[in-house]
């Protein structure tokens, strides 16, 4: 059986389109969002779990997020990974709630956000660029066990390289697109 599937890897790369696509809509120019925090994951219990499966996130107020943290020992925990996620956010903790102000989008604040926008796409590039090679170690596994001639594989390469391409072309659409959206252009 062919270890090499073309599906699968469209599936996966535009798997990786939609994962920074969400991750681009946390990013907001200056209205609470509960999307926000998404990308922010909290040690505890030995493991890394995104804030949400350990708190209630909500949006009580247009320029506030208020995280509501189940068990009192994780607001410490909480309340670290969201100062040290790169958001800009300073939590205030209260009890077992944190409050989080959102911040005036001022333009070093603009700035920070345009360039998580970048780390965004640079995580969703390397996932495209794994999902390339593991097509392309498949496609010469395959050669090797005689699915494939190596024309074949040369060609299989190029669509999978073309694939990439294309996707990777996505992602920097999207991610420019966000950029000019927080920066105000």
């Amino acid at each position: 059986m062919a270890a090499y599937d073309k599906a699968d890897l469209e599936r996966r790369m535009a798997g990786a389109v939609e994962a920074l696509k969400h991750d681009l809509q946390g990013l907001r120019t200056g209205r609470a969002s509960v999307t926000l925090l998404d990308p922010v994951t909290v040690e505890v219990y030995g493991a890394q779990m995104p804030l949400n499966t350990i708190a209630t996130v909500s949006a009580p107020e247009p320029r506030m997020l208020s995280v509501q943290v189940w068990d009192k020992t994780n607001v410490g925990p909480a309340d670290k990974a969201i100062r040290s996620a790169g958001l800009g956010l300073n939590p205030i903790v209260d009890g077992q709630t944190l409050r989080l102000p959102i911040p005036d989008l001022t333009e070093e604040r603009r700035k920070e956000l345009a360039k998580l926008a970048g780390q965004y796409a640079e995580k969703a590039r390397i996932a495209v660029r794994n999902v390339r090679r593991d097509g392309n170690d498949n496609l010469k596994a395959d050669e090797k066990k005689g699915v494939f001639s190596e024309d074949e594989r040369k060609r299989h390469e190029t669509e999978v390289q073309k694939l990439t391409d294309a996707t990777i072309a996505e992602l920097d659409a999207a991610a420019s697109a966000k950029e000019k959206e927080i920066l105000g252009k």
